[in-house]
């Protein structure tokens, strides 16, 4: 059976892990409950963290949006979506998706929406429509740009 960290053992723990790659407080606070730190440690932790700037709620919603948007291909509201499950606060997550490019976007969406139409079985232009509509929507695109992209298409 393993023994439960120490307090000085999840703290370097949890920062070499801020230091590999971003992370936010709830990844974290996730991680020590998962190593058995007691809720007082944990707080430390996080509160310790924070102030040596290991983890900040607003850069890693920047790069978390960038990385979601440019590498899975993902639109805004799933963007948001996956962030508020992170607990992060919503005037985060707005400045964060502001910075989205809106042109990036649509390419985007053009890109794998075409993609997309190809491997698609239809019956006729509606039912083609009605599923890469509902493709898009599942990856988090707005409806307004889905219209766009399937005007350039269709």
């Amino acid at each position: 059976m393993k023994r439960p960290l120490t307090y000085d053992e999840a703290l370097h723990k949890a920062a070499a892990l801020c230091t590999r790659s971003e992370k936010c407080e709830f990844d974290i606070h996730t991680k020590l409950i998962a190593w058995e730190i007691s809720e007082e440690n944990s707080t430390k932790i996080i509160n310790y963290l924070k102030k040596e700037k290991y983890i900040d709620n607003a850069r890693f919603c920047s790069f978390f949006v960038k990385d979601k948007s440019r590498f899975n291909k993902w639109g805004k509201i799933k963007i948001a979506y996956a962030l508020r499950g992170k607990k992060i606060n919503s005037n985060l997550i707005e400045q964060a998706l502001e910075e989205i490019n809106e042109e990036d976007t649509l390419s985007i969406l053009l890109s794998i929406l075409t993609n997309k139409s190809k491997t698609i079985k239809y019956k006729d232009n509606y039912d083609k429509k009605a599923k890469l509509i509902r493709f898009a929507l599942s990856r988090g695109f707005e409806m307004s740009l889905i219209t766009i992209a399937l005007k350039k298409i269709i």
